[in-house]
């Protein structure tokens, strides 16, 4: 699912909103089908520390709902900062924002379910943060996560004999 919320800076409350509806979304198409995996990925308009992102994050609800998706990024980078939205992009300092600071704002998120996500990021990196022949792809840089199924189900105890699985999906 991409999920492209309202963009203005002090526009949170409807961002919260708007995590909300995609949010049950997502637990609906979840519910209609008999794969557990969901994979929310966009521009969300919100810093990581934004209670938008919170809220998907699993770390606060919302008019009593309760969702929690992993973060690609944070999962294999903790800590370090990946700006998306960037004054170093000419893109951006020619747009609408020229004087905006540095800040993530795009995601790559894996749903997860009552014993953590159900895919495993075995990677995730920015890509097209520079010029390819001169010319920027976009005025933000993008992201692009590997993912794999985990060695069994979670919530699961593994089979001392069961094979890792060898599945590999790809979200960008």
């Amino acid at each position: 699912m991409h999920h492209k919320p309202s963009w203005p800076y002090g526009w949170e409350r409807e961002r919260e909103l708007q995590a909300l509806a995609t949010a049950r979304l997502a637990e609906r198409a979840i519910a209609e089908r008999s794969l557990p995996h969901a994979v929310l990925l966009g521009d969300f308009d919100a810093t990581p520390q934004a209670a938008s992102v919170g809220f998907l994050k699993g770390l606060q609800s919302l008019e009593g709902f309760s969702v929690c998706f992993q973060d690609a990024w944070s999962t294999v980078h903790p800590g370090e900062p990946c700006p998306t939205f960037s004054s170093s992009n000419p893109l951006v300092r020619q747009g609408d924002m020229p004087e905006i600071a540095s800040r993530r704002i795009d995601y790559i998120m894996i749903r997860c379910g009552s014993y953590g996500p159900t895919l495993r990021v075995t990677s995730c990196r920015r890509v097209l943060a520079g010029p390819v022949n001169g010319v920027y792809a976009s005025d933000h840089y993008g992201l692009v996560a590997d993912l794999s199924l985990p060695d069994h189900t979670p919530g699961q105890w593994r089979s001392p004999h069961q094979q890792p699985s060898p599945a590999h999906l790809s979200a960008d």
